[in-house]
């Protein structure tokens, strides 16, 4: 009896042995072809992707990602790099500076004595410091018709070729105008003004040995002579070291 029962027993053992054996080898294939056919399912499930040409407004867009020089230069300041951030229409920032060298501007304050003899055209000297006995050929191309209440100068504007870039954008030089013409200046001894409520005065000694006060209008003092624009001529006799009790119409003996 305790025979019999024991091999029952370890058949029945076998048995479920066999069993889930045989159930997990079985499991097996039907998830390879459950994974397999979720593949499938992936594949066909892909979308297609269609390459079309970008919308006109969408070019307009990408156009501005490209900045194009007005002019041929050299690019003598950058202020922006890879990876800085960029607003469309934003004149906060400057990204790029250019110049072009090969004709540059050149910007002279003219003084007032030589004003009338500047107009566009003319020729002009141009030298460098840094270039000795190199003479350079300017040409005014326009003025700013004004003369500076600050300074009573001209603003005149030239051109130079600088094809072979000797000359530095922003350099300093000395601009010599060939053909203008400096008007005589009238000037007289500083001791021969007198300063009274109707302005500055000279005493004018006409033909009679009469004094004449006229009214003059001062430029440039240059210390002991001072500059007239207005109120006298060349040939007029002026008063030497004038009293202040001087008047008009007392006589005078001229010395010479």
């Amino acid at each position: 009896m305790n025979e019999s029962s024991a091999k029952p027993r370890n058949v029945g053992l076998i048995a479920l042995v066999l069993i889930v054996v045989g159930a997990t080898a079985g499991i097996l294939p039907r998830r390879q072809q459950q994974a397999a056919l979720r593949a499938e399912t992936l594949e066909l499930a892909v979308p297609t992707v269609a390459v079309v040409a970008p919308a006109p407004g969408h070019t307009d867009l990408l156009s501005f990602t490209r900045i194009t020089a007005p002019f041929d230069g050299v690019v003598v300041a950058r202020n922006t790099d890879v990876g800085d951030l960029l607003v469309a229409g934003s004149v906060d920032k400057e990204l790029f500076r250019i110049a072009q060298i090969s004709k540059l501007r050149v910007f002279v304050r003219v003084p007032q004595s030589l004003a009338l003899g500047v107009a566009p055209g003319q020729t002009a000297e141009l030298t460098i410091p840094e270039l000795p006995g190199r003479v350079f050929t300017a040409k005014v191309v326009r003025t700013s018709g004004a003369m500076s209440t600050d300074s009573r100068t001209l603003l005149t504007e030239l051109e130079v070729e600088n094809e072979k870039g000797e000359i530095f954008s922003g350099s300093y030089a000395q601009v010599r105008l060939t053909q203008a013409k400096q008007e005589a200046a009238l000037t007289v001894p500083a001791n021969t003004l007198f300063f009274r409520a109707e302005g500055p005065q000279v005493g004018v000694v006409r033909a009679n040995n009469k004094v004449e006060l006229r009214s003059a209008t001062l430029g440039r003092d240059f210390g002991r002579v001072v500059k007239i624009l207005e109120g006298l001529l060349p040939s007029d006799r002026v008063v030497l070291n004038p009293p202040d009790f001087l008047i008009g119409g007392a006589i005078v003996r001229v010395t010479q």
